[in-house]
């Protein structure tokens, strides 16, 4: 790139990085603040809130760098426009391309950007916060040290204790156990101890007693008991088998799925859709460059407003993701939705392509014409000078 190349490189690539990292941290911070009940609610450390809310950095960042891209482009040619630097350029000669040349760098670095997060980055990231989230859920330990709270252990399980006692046992402890329909088990304890012993933890009652009610029958069965010890690690075990959904699956396990899965085959639709979607994003940057150049690729004096234009440009835009929206939404019902993918962006970029060379077209045609006149005039002071040498 030339220097002026170079300076508007610069200038738009400075003010997509403000850009991106400002809307990154503004949404990933309201959305740290949801996650705050790992913390306050799960009893969990603030590394494993760090952690969820990192995982959700590829998603923000992908959905942020093309709306960032787009207010770069809008800034830089606002800014040059209002500096009257691009009438110098447009009075110089200077080509359309020329001025295009650097935005569309910065575009295709913004969508290889895209297509990595897109392709790699977030369904990896989504698959480390289903693990990282199935850990939590996983983590009875954590969850049972919540006192004075009715906390869900695994479906039909509800453990409560009343209070903290000295040296880490729980007093006034209640489980109630509903998991068989035919005989509901409910557990009271005077005392409660959290115990691990070779990598198995248990949950050790003292001095209580365990009713159990047969629906069958009006009487209930009330046996006391010095010590009953649960195995805590069968509500771990209970969370293990994960199927992940198509926002988590690989790209390459997209392409090669087993459309007869039992899991698959019900939602098909949607993996359709997530595949395309993904190979469809970093049309997006390259579109939005198209409308924001058209919208202020051309110079105007500082007389002339350019609102209207940028407020074209955004309803364009907008107009353009809505109509993304709703062909994916069509994807996962209809295989036409899958061209629609496509289609949208690229019809976007080359309607704005074909208004860009509208506004510039009266500028060279004036050229034209005057180049035109010029080789005439020449032409005709030649033969008057050669009628009078004769």
């Amino acid at each position: 790139m030339n220097l002026v190349e170079r300076y508007i490189f610069r200038i738009a690539g400075g003010a997509f990085l403000a850009c991106l990292i400002a809307l990154t941290a503004v949404i990933w911070l309201s959305q740290a603040l949801r996650e705050l009940n790992l913390v306050t609610g799960k009893g969990q450390t603030l590394l494993i809130f760090f952690q969820v809310t990192l995982y959700g950095l590829p998603a923000l960042v992908m959905i942020i760098a093309p709306l960032a891209l787009f207010i770069a482009i809008l800034y830089a040619l606002n800014r040059l426009n209002g500096d009257s630097e691009l009438i110098v350029m447009n009075a110089a000669g200077m080509a359309p391309r020329t001025m295009l040349k650097p935005l569309l760098v910065l575009t295709f670095l913004v969508a290889t950007i895209v297509g990595f997060i897109t392709l790699h980055a977030m369904p990896e990231s989504f698959r480390a916060l289903r693990t990282l989230i199935t850990k939590v859920r996983a983590d009875v330990v954590t969850r049972i040290v919540q006192e004075g709270k009715f906390i869900s252990l695994d479906q039909g399980i509800t453990f409560h204790f009343r209070e903290r006692l000295p040296g880490g046992g729980m007093g006034g402890v209640l489980i109630h156990d509903s998991r068989d329909p035919r005989l509901a088990a409910t557990y009271l304890a005077g005392r409660g101890q959290i115990l691990e012993v070779e990598g198995s933890t248990y949950l050790v009652l003292e001095r209580g007693s365990m009713q159990r009610q047969d629906p069958n029958q009006r009487e209930s069965a009330i046996i006391a008991f010095d010590r009953y010890v649960f195995d805590l690690d069968q509500f771990e075990q209970a969370t293990g088998n994960v199927q992940y959904k198509p926002r988590e699956r690989r790209t390459w396990e997209l392409l090669t799925l087993d459309r007869e899965d039992s899991f698959v085959k019900p939602i098909y639709g949607r993996f359709r859709a997530e595949l395309h979607d993904r190979l469809s994003n970093p049309l997006y940057p390259f579109a939005t460059l198209a409308i924001a150049f058209a919208a202020l690729g051309h110079a105007r004096t500082t007389r002339q407003s350019r609102g209207a234009a940028i407020a074209g440009a955004v309803v364009a835009l907008v107009a353009m993701r809505i109509a993304g929206f709703a062909a994916t939404s069509l994807a996962v019902r209809a295989q036409a939705g899958v061209v629609l993918m496509y289609l949208v962006p690229i019809a976007f970029m080359l309607g704005a392509a074909i208004q860009a060379r509208r506004a510039f077209w009266p500028i060279k045609r004036r050229q034209w014409i005057a180049i035109d006149w010029q080789a005439l005039a020449e032409r005709f002071s030649r033969a008057n000078t050669a009628g009078t040498a004769r």
